[in-house]
């Protein structure tokens, strides 16, 4: 086997590995492990339009871990560049696709129509990275597959995914030839997460691609309902909003059920208007809702979270909450504020002091999140700079990723250490942390790799 990083090294998006495998035949069979789009700093994102370095006619399958944009947002382009192979995926995974890719688009498209109507794109006329009808044709080529079913995907390859708790459908992913295993983390849930069941151990694999998002970091082990009603309840005493932004997938349940918790506790006021303004994670909720075998919530319990929130549809319900005086919550997609509604709502609301933006969420460097956190005076929206005079607050133990302390937990299921371990999807000070505790502690061969770093597998 031969393993080339085309993404997630050095930063926690792109995520794609391309592995080729010699067949007993003499011939090469190539996978695609996760297909994700660049997001954060500019010089990321400009590896979304640039040429990749494979061929994607010369590939024959795609596997995806699981269904955030970071790891599936580029497959409408690899499609629309020549890839015509089937995508392996869990089920779960699959309809999440069918919400999130054609959103992406979606917010492409408006984002450039938009940028065409102001006039402030660089480019005449902007256009988007790809279309609804690019993500239409990739949905086509996706392959549904049980947890822990075996796939032959012929010369000898097999392919299984196991659950891995970060949302619904994410996977360990296991590919085998004759004398070699790969297993990809993806990204590894937590062990006591309120929502999703614990990730799986994995006892065997000769090399193992890991991710690092939290690698330099532990989780606060505080509740972290404390630190959300006393920023709801700071908030509303002084008749503010408070906005966060969140994941439409995973985060924004996480949040639905927290605050409903809140209200049946008297935590906060039960008369607190609360809306979910993004219809992707409207879908996703309902998404959720479905697959109840896969996380911890009780029918009952699900019903309550669907039925937490105001779910916003339309655009024109969308603008009147900008117009919003009274009290309330609004949560609102994308969870690092780099797009989508969320971005409309951060406009109205940082110039008002009376006003708090929450984040609840790793902030990838060069997005608007982390500049905020980081106490920027004003933030870049549609070509404008707008003040920040609301609070910004975090809450940082509401994560999905494993910190490393639970990945070292969850790395002491393996019977015997992988002959290398490759270190991913995390900022480089992240990475190397990883590198080390790993080092310090297990005694394992580690790697961080760099972008477009070939590796042979023996």
């Amino acid at each position: 086997m031969e393993l080339k990083f085309l993404g997630a090294t050095g930063t926690v998006t792109g995520s794609k590995y391309l592995l080729t495998c010699e067949t007993p035949s003499g011939g090469l069979k190539r996978i695609l492990v996760d297909c994700g789009l660049f997001q954060g700093l500019k010089q990321l994102r400009l590896k979304n339009w640039a040429k990749l370095p494979i061929d994607p006619a010369s590939v024959d399958f795609v596997v995806l871990t699981h269904a955030h944009i970071d790891h599936s947002g580029y497959l409408p382009l690899f499609v629309k560049n020549g890839f015509s192979g089937k995508v392996y995926c869990t089920e779960a995974t699959l309809d999440l696709c069918e919400v999130l890719l054609p959103d992406s688009a979606h917010l492409q498209e408006e984002d450039a129509k938009y940028a065409n109507k102001r006039g402030f794109s660089k480019h005449n006329p902007a256009l988007p990275l790809y279309t609804q009808e690019d993500a239409m044709n990739a949905l086509a080529l996706l392959t549904a597959v049980h947890y822990e079913q075996e796939v032959n995907l012929g010369d000898g390859l097999t392919l299984k995914f196991s659950p891995n708790g970060h949302i619904l459908g994410s996977s360990f992913v296991r590919i085998s030839n004759h004398k070699t295993t790969i297993v990809f983390s993806g990204d590894i849930g937590r062990p006591h997460d309120i929502l999703m069941k614990p990730p799986v151990r994995i006892k065997q694999a000769d090399y193992l691609v890991l991710e690092s998002t939290y690698g330099n970091r532990l989780h606060e082990h505080d509740d972290p309902r404390v630190k959300l009603a006393e920023v709801i309840n700071k908030t509303v005493a002084r008749k503010g909003i408070v906005l966060i932004p969140v994941f439409a997938v995973g985060r924004a349940q996480e949040l639905l059920y927290y605050i409903h918790l809140l209200k049946v506790s008297g935590a906060i006021a039960n008369d607190i208007p609360v809306y979910l303004n993004s219809p992707m994670a409207v879908d996703a909720t309902a998404i959720f809702n479905h697959y109840r075998g896969e996380h911890r919530l009780t029918p009952e319990q699900s019903s309550a979270l669907c039925h937490t929130a105001h779910m916003v549809n339309s655009i024109d319900e969308s603008k009147r909450l900008n117009q919003a005086n009274d009290p309330a919550i609004i949560l609102s997609a994308s969870g690092m504020a780099s797009g989508g509604r969320v971005v409309h709502h951060l406009k109205a609301f940082v110039p008002n002091p009376k006003n708090t933006i929450l984040f609840v969420g790793f902030q990838a460097a060069g997005t608007r999140g982390a500049a905020m956190l980081g106490g920027v005076e004003s933030i870049k929206i549609h070509g404008e700079y707008v003040p920040i005079r609301a609070d910004v607050e975090l809450i940082s133990n509401l994560s999905a990723h494993a910190d490393y302390s639970e990945i070292i937990d969850w790395l002491g299921g393996f019977e015997a250490a992988p002959k290398k371990t490759f270190i991913t999807h995390g900022e480089p000070v992240a990475a190397d942390a990883m590198r080390l505790h790993i080092e310090e502690q297990l005694h394992w061969q580690v790697a961080v790799p760099d972008y477009l770093e070939t590796v042979i597998l023996d």
